[in-house]
């Protein structure tokens, strides 16, 4: 392992290119179950996640009938620096989003939907209440299919929270995304307590927990490690862990490709740790196997 963190000064993430190693290579999506909902998707023009994010797993996800939708707009306000969304002054909510959501999941047949947001911390209540109506919707619509809340941290108004606890989604995600040195960085107007906060909160509450963390940002092993025992210790059950990949020149450049066996070791550390569930992988994104995280 490399140095321990306390021996480490604070630098800035490294900005050399790097090539793309052999394990991060993927395949086409081909034909089957994703071939079926890629034309229902196209025909019906319903907008996923999934596909826009240019995800490397929308094959394995869409065979599965999982599926990631955003809501709250394409512009998010706040200004994180490894984030392809839109920055800038929050658009006008769309009153009937909520309906279109819950559409797209039902033409699609989605069993597990994975809804996401960008953050509104321009809107008095963040768009927690447009969250609840959200989730209320797609079950009136869809009534047997389960869903995983992706959060914002809404910045820490446990009034807010209140909001999204009380439509009982069956998982409640929210992504600590780095390591405690590089979150200000890497996060801009994030903290890294705060995420903690959330997601201790949501479990106070009874809620089933989930967080992602990306690697190769410039991070330590052992903070990486550090991380996940502070997610463990705020109740976190579920855990992702994925290579940071640059989504355009003009955000942060890789600083490392973390070997799989380094990610094999993360999960190894995670499952002492007394983690529920634990994807760890290159390729892993934080909506993949989503379904599966409904197990324990």
């Amino acid at each position: 392992m490399k140095n321990n963190i306390e021996n480490k000064p604070h630098v800035k993430i490294k900005q050399q290119q790097r090539m793309k190693p052999d394990w991060l290579k993927t395949q086409i999506p081909g034909e089957g179950h994703y071939a079926e909902m890629l034309k229902l998707v196209k025909d019906n023009k319903l907008h996923t996640i999934c596909e826009s994010g240019k995800c490397p797993n929308i094959g394995e996800c869409w065979g599965a009938g999982t599926a990631t939708f955003m809501i709250g707009g394409n512009t998010c306000t706040r200004s994180c620096q490894f984030c392809n969304v839109a920055t800038g002054a929050g658009e006008k909510l769309d009153p009937l989003e909520p309906f279109k959501v819950a559409q797209s999941i039902n033409i699609m047949g989605i069993k597990h939907a994975v809804i996401t947001s960008v953050d509104r911390d321009d809107l008095e209540d963040g768009g927690s209440i447009h969250w609840a109506k959200t989730v209320t919707t797609i079950r009136e619509f869809n009534p047997e299919t389960t869903l995983e809340t992706l959060i914002p941290d809404f910045q820490g108004n446990t009034e807010q929270l209140d909001r999204i606890i009380s439509v009982h989604p069956e998982i409640v995600s929210h992504n600590i995304e780095t390591v405690r040195r590089l979150t200000k960085e890497v996060r801009v107007q994030a903290k890294y307590d705060r995420s903690l906060f959330v997601l201790s909160y949501l479990k106070e509450k009874g809620m089933k927990t989930k967080s992602g963390i990306m690697c190769g940002m410039g991070e330590a092993e052992d903070e990486i490690l550090e991380t996940m025992h502070d997610l463990r210790n705020s109740g976190v059950g579920i855990i992702t862990l994925g290579q940071y990949m640059q989504p355009t020149t003009r955000h942060l450049k890789v600083a490392e490709y973390v070997h799989p066996d380094i990610f094999a070791m993360y999960k190894r550390e995670g499952q002492k740790m007394g983690f529920d569930y634990i994807e760890s992988g290159p390729l892993v994104r934080s909506s993949y196997h989503a379904e599966k995280h409904l197990s324990k």
